[in-house]
């Protein structure tokens, strides 16, 4: 994700147009079903205030942004308990699918080739029908 060896820097369009095209996102009903059928991990990396505002997926697990990598390290000291293998489907979920094209990425670069994102975040889940509940 890093601009490097002198290449000539990027938008962040441009860059979350090229972290997407290395994996295929999931719209929120494939999500839930993912979920839903035990092959998928959500992962709310929205902050509190947001969760407080809008609400939360029922069976999501919260990991804020600034935590994720830890958390989901198969190999780390601080991971979840979740986190047992590199080869975990995870949903990664922001509010509006943006900074979880980049949370998903980064989990690519710690070997998690699985993860995803929730294209649309949490507001198309809320959208879509699809189970929320107060924080």
């Amino acid at each position: 994700m890093a601009v490097s060896g002198g290449a000539a820097p990027v938008g962040i369009d441009e860059l979350l147009e090229r972290v997407r095209a290395t994996y295929t996102r999931v719209d929120a009903r494939s999500a839930y079903e993912e979920w839903r059928g035990g092959d998928a991990l959500l992962v709310d990396i929205r902050y509190q205030a947001l969760r407080e505002r809008d609400g939360v997926i029922p069976g999501a697990v919260v990991v804020e942004r600034n935590e994720l990598e830890w958390r989901l390290d198969p190999l780390g000291s601080h991971r979840l308990p979740e986190a047992v293998s590199h080869d975990v489907r995870v949903v990664v979920i922001c509010n509006e699918g943006y900074a979880s094209s980049l949370a998903a990425a980064s989990l690519h670069a710690l070997g998690l080739r699985r993860a995803t994102d929730l294209t649309g975040g949490y507001q198309a889940w809320r959208s879509a029908g699809l189970p929320t509940a107060p924080a």
